[in-house]
């Protein structure tokens, strides 16, 4: 049976072998597919060898299991067509996109990403800081991070006695109160990002929050500060 929870990198280039640095420093399972047999000649983990913006070569790399998709490809019909299957596939995974183009952003969002970065090396940087924070083992990096059209994301620890302590993410319903959305819990050591409407958010944990500047003001206003 397919485990649940890993992640799925479709493209090798650079901005993948970005991605890809930051995941191997982690505990988690992740899936790379790239339709050039050559990159991966000297690599050391799970990969698959086919078009990403294919559905059985998808289906294969187990997107529809994944937590997390990062679209990688240098050809952004390509990323278009790989996002509309992904979404497809998994109406309830995370999908990052890279646009090769400023023009094709919209078109990417619309086709099923949650968040679009543009610029090759930009782009990279960008998911692999996003990948450390939201699955890495530890969360490593402490900054802040902004991403495409001023969405960012942000770590918060739960402090006893906060109004977000013992609370279900059904309960509290960031998404339609104020716009933002958890999307990794680090607890004891180990980092979640299989965050469903029931999980609870107890003390002591680490909460990465994405959404706009305003969002995320709101969200600190209300629980935080």
């Amino acid at each position: 049976m397919e485990a649940k929870g890993h992640l799925v990198v479709l493209g090798y280039g650079d901005v993948g072998k970005s991605v890809i640095k930051v995941l191997k420093n982690g505990t988690f399972r992740f899936v790379v597919v790239d339709s050039n047999e050559k990159v991966f000649e000297a690599v050391d983990f799970e990969h698959i060898v086919g078009n990403g913006a294919d559905e059985d070569v998808l289906i294969a790399a187990g997107v529809k299991t994944a937590s997390f998709i990062f679209v990688v490809l240098n050809d952004d019909t390509n990323v278009i067509f790989a996002t509309l299957i992904a979404r497809s596939l998994n109406p309830d995974s995370t999908i990052v996109a890279r646009a090769n183009s400023v023009k094709s952003i919209d078109k990417i969002y619309r086709a099923g990403a949650d968040y679009v970065g543009s610029l090759s090396i930009v782009a990279g940087q960008m998911l692999a800081k996003m990948t450390a924070n939201c699955v890495g083992k530890s969360c490593e990096i402490d900054e802040d991070i902004m991403l495409y059209e001023g969405i960012e994301i942000e770590k918060h620890h739960i402090e006893k006695g906060s109004p977000l302590a013992g609370r279900s993410v059904e309960y509290l319903n960031l998404e339609n109160s104020i716009g933002c959305t958890i999307i990794g819990i680090e607890r004891g050591g180990l980092v979640m990002t299989r965050i469903s409407k029931k999980t609870l958010i107890k003390e002591r944990d680490i909460v990465a929050i994405v959404g706009s500047r305003k969002q995320i003001s709101e969200f600190k206003k209300k629980y935080v500060e």
